[in-house]
């Protein structure tokens, strides 16, 4: 199967926006705990780590951007401009959707909650203004980049993937890879939302800061197994 496993997946568009926009929260998440584990918010300045992360979301759109369309390129993608819109909406659309909502539902609830327009526009006008050309510059200069070899060759002609049992379907895959990583933070996720909750301010950033790291080892870790296990048993050749 070595002649097919670098053969580039049927949904190229789809895996390098999900890369993109993974690389961008993760990043996103990693600085504004760095920044929270060395006392830069305070329960004085409640907002200042939303800001925080926002501000983060959208300087970050640029290695989002780069990220995507190296890999588009590599999967023989010919329009940086396509990836780099698809990775520009896809997470803000469903945010500012969830947002609407939920805005909604206070609205109609007559809740005192509900999110000024002012603020809604201003959130439209950062997307639009200041992270839509950081993602584009982003996907610019990634695909200006050479195209990464594959270190072994295609074959011509797909192999044919056989028929494998309902215990090695990609869905059933993702549910128990995803057991492992929950695990990581059920705890601390327990913590913040009591801390929420109870109307308190969270303050253990810094064991917050180790548990995301041991996170994001965990998912990769799992990742690569579930992937080794998927090309021993010849379950498919694509990962999506």
């Amino acid at each position: 199967i070595n002649g097919d496993v670098f053969r580039p997946p049927q949904k190229s568009i789809l895996l390098s926006t999900l890369v993109g926009k993974g690389v961008q929260i993760a990043m996103t998440f990693l600085i504004t705990l760095v920044f929270a584990t060395l006392d830069f918010f305070s329960p004085d300045k409640p907002g200042a780590l939303l800001t925080c992360l926002i501000l983060c979301y959208i300087i970050f759109g640029i290695p989002a951007g780069y990220t995507s369309a190296r890999l588009y390129k590599m999967f023989g993608g010919t329009n940086w401009m396509i990836i780099a819109l698809t990775t520009t909406v896809t997470c803000p659309s469903l945010i500012i959707l969830m947002l609407v909502f939920v805005n909604i539902l206070l609205w109609a609830s007559i809740s005192s909650r509900t999110l000024p327009r002012t603020t809604f526009l201003a959130l439209l006008a950062l997307w639009f203004c200041i992270s839509t050309p950081c993602v584009f510059i982003g996907a610019y200069l990634g695909f200006k980049r050479s195209v990464y070899k594959n270190p072994l060759p295609i074959n011509q002609i797909p192999r044919q993937i056989p028929e494998q049992p309902f215990y090695t379907k990609p869905l059933l895959s993702m549910l128990i890879g995803g057991i492992l990583p929950f695990c990581c933070i059920s705890i601390q996720l327990s913590f913040i939302f009591k801390s929420i909750w109870a109307h308190q301010y969270y303050h253990d950033f810094g064991f917050l800061l180790v548990v995301y790291i041991i996170l994001i080892i965990t998912c990769s870790e799992i990742t690569i197994s579930l992937c080794y296990l998927h090309l021993c048993t010849e379950v498919t050749f694509h990962f999506i």
